[in-house]
């Protein structure tokens, strides 16, 4: 089974405009609201290609809720851990002739919530594929990728990291 991990993962909120004007009103063309996350974006790619994988990761709030039932709409099977506080981030991205982002932070991972992900990782087998994607939220060690595959080394699960 091929397994990715979003540790933080979002909402892209893309505002499409001609143009900005900061310290005034403006007003869009149109939006587009996309759930994301690399992991995510992996499984929903894998998914259009008719391989099956599970989507890890954490979600927290009723942002968290919603990616979670969007992401299992698209046909993407999910192991999320739900966290007690916090929400899933927003990030926001204006689309014009100049393009800006503004990515959120998103919420704070707990160390109960880091050890249900071990949990679900110590499950892999030499028949598993761990794809580590995305941003590794603040509250987690910046090493935290690289924890995971020690922690499952000498057991035959294949990685692909993408950070």
């Amino acid at each position: 089974m091929i397994y990715t991990l979003t540790c933080n993962p979002a909402w892209d909120y893309a505002l499409y405009t001609d143009d900005i004007a900061f310290g005034e009103t403006n007003r869009s063309r149109s939006e587009r609201l996309q759930f994301g996350g690399k992991g995510i974006n992996v499984s929903a790619v894998l998914a259009q290609l008719g391989v099956e994988s599970v989507a890890l990761g954490f979600v927290a709030g009723f942002m968290g809720e919603a990616l979670e039932r969007a992401v299992c709409a698209a046909g993407i099977r999910t192991d999320f851990i739900h966290l007690p506080a916090g929400q899933t981030r927003i990030n926001v991205k204006i689309k014009g002739a100049n393009e800006t982002e503004i990515n959120a932070q998103g919420p704070d991972i707990p160390p109960d919530g880091v050890a249900e992900l071990y949990r679900k990782l110590d499950c892999l087998t030499q028949d598993d594929v761990l794809v580590l994607a995305g941003s590794v939220p603040r509250s987690l060690p910046s090493d935290f990728y690289q924890q995971i595959m020690a922690r499952l080394g000498g057991r035959g699960v294949q990685f692909a990291v993408d950070a």
